[in-house]
């Protein structure tokens, strides 16, 4: 049997015991990563540790330790009392909100993953907040990021405009920019129907909180060293109907310093492309300075088995690559000859392989994969490209990409496996149905 089939298989395996049994898939692919790997492909223990995504997993912890820290020196509810006046109250509004910062953040050159890593944890307090659901707030900072993500200069719009350019096709990169605006925008809209959003229109923020929230603030607020100056007016009854975070509130020293480095953080990734990684954790260990006795269980607060679960099914996903996996099943794939179905199969490929791993280099190989069909003009090349870009990407929410796996890491106030599977349930969802639809939309029309 050969290496690409026995990978392939191991994966099917990975994925049905994690289902019946209650064991971290990331630990089932650590062992499927070093048996398949020694086994099968012939690579040596450090070839398979090489395929650590260590930048990842770096990027997860320090940006879980600095929103711990920045909820627990109450500078988290800071931020949402200004976004709360932003919207004049209107719950309804958070969700698009959340969905606009992040696709403009990705629209002006921010990589998703950094975009997603300071909006999402700001987005899902919002969630716990004013019971909006988290799986709807998650997604939509996510599908943001890819709304903006194909701007002619974000990192994406460049990959694909450039691979386009360099194999002499047919280009539009206006087309592929708004193909995914409003592709993800749709999704949005629908998330925003199916998950709830009717029900926030006409909600606002004080008449939103629930009485078991409003006395657990109090609570917190009453226990904490130093946030009860943070927040002030939180003696309100629970039964008053009135919001502690529309309160009149005093900022207190820590929180500044909060905002400074949360500024910085968003200065230093974005602007000079530092790693968002050692830049939030630096500014999080900086922060613990000023209050180490209170901070001490920040470190706690990171989101330990999503860090396993990630780092486990991506090292596996270097296993696949290196035993030639993926190029197995794509030139297997582009051997139909059917151009308009070898475009949906490739779609499906890009899609499903995205959603464990780079998207960026998923969209290359996609798009190199297609480019002999397409040189043969029996089919739209824009249209081919956008629908393997968008398809490549939408499937970013899945908890095992970057963007999916910094929702799930912080996630407030929910049962996590639970939310895990409900991320795990909407990317399949959108696995199998992204790219069909993709493909209907751009390509069989023959319009682009």
């Amino acid at each position: 049997m050969s290496p690409e089939i026995i990978s392939i298989l191991a994966l099917v395996a990975i994925f049905a015991i994690a289902t019946f049994l209650p064991i971290n898939m990331g630990a089932l692919a650590f062992v499927a990563a070093f048996l398949v790997g020694t086994l099968a492909v012939g690579m040596t223990t450090d070839d398979i540790i090489a395929g650590f995504p260590g930048e990842l997993v770096l990027t997860l912890i320090g940006v879980t330790y600095l929103f711990a820290i920045a909820q627990n020196n109450g500078t988290v509810d800071l931020l949402v009392r200004g976004a709360v006046k932003l919207v004049a109250g209107r719950v309804a509004f958070i969700p698009w909100i959340m969905f606009a910062v992040t696709g403009v953040l990705t629209a002006i050159g921010a990589l998703g993953p950094a975009a997603v890593a300071i909006i999402a944890p700001i987005a899902l307090g919002f969630a716990a907040r004013y019971r909006i659901s988290p799986l709807l707030m998650g997604m939509m900072v996510v599908h943001g990021a890819q709304a903006g993500g194909f701007s002619p200069i974000s990192v994406y719009g460049v990959t694909v405009n450039t691979i386009v350019a360099d194999n002499d096709l047919p280009s539009s990169p206006v087309t592929v920019f708004l193909g995914s605006l409003f592709f993800n925008l749709a999704i949005g809209a629908i998330l925003f129907v199916v998950l709830g959003g009717r029900k926030l229109v006409g909600r606002k923020v004080t008449d939103d909180v629930a009485p078991e929230a409003t006395e657990a603030t109090e609570a917190t607020e009453a226990t904490g060293p130093d946030t009860s100056v943070a927040v002030s007016g939180h003696g309100a009854s629970a039964g008053s109907g009135v919001d502690t975070l529309t309160a009149t509130a005093k900022v207190t020293v820590e929180q500044v310093l909060t905002l400074v480095g949360l500024a910085a953080l968003v200065l230093l990734a974005l602007v000079f492309d530092l790693d968002i990684g050692f830049v939030s954790i630096t500014i999080a260990t900086v922060l613990a300075l000023f209050s180490a006795a209170r901070h001490k269980g920040a470190v706690m607060q990171i989101s330990w088995t999503t860090v396993l679960l990630i780092a486990g099914v991506l090292t596996y996903v270097s296993v696949l690559q290196a035993a030639g996996t993926i190029e197995y099943v794509g030139e297997s794939v582009t051997s139909i000859g059917a151009p308009l179905l070898v475009a949906l199969l490739l779609a499906y490929i890009g899609a499903v392989v995205s959603a464990f791993a780079s998207s960026t280099a998923i969209i290359g190989v996609a798009i190199s994969l297609a480019v002999p069909f397409l040189l043969a003009g029996e089919i739209g090349a824009v249209g081919v490209v956008v629908a393997l870009a968008v398809s490549a990407t939408i499937v970013d929410v899945s908890p095992f990409s970057t963007n999916g796996a910094l929702v799930l890491a912080n996630a407030q106030d929910v049962d996590r496996d639970r939310f895990y599977k409900q991320i795990l349930g909407y990317s399949g969802v959108v696995v199998l149905v992204g790219p069909l639809i993709a493909w209907l939309v751009f390509v069989v029309p023959g319009w682009l």
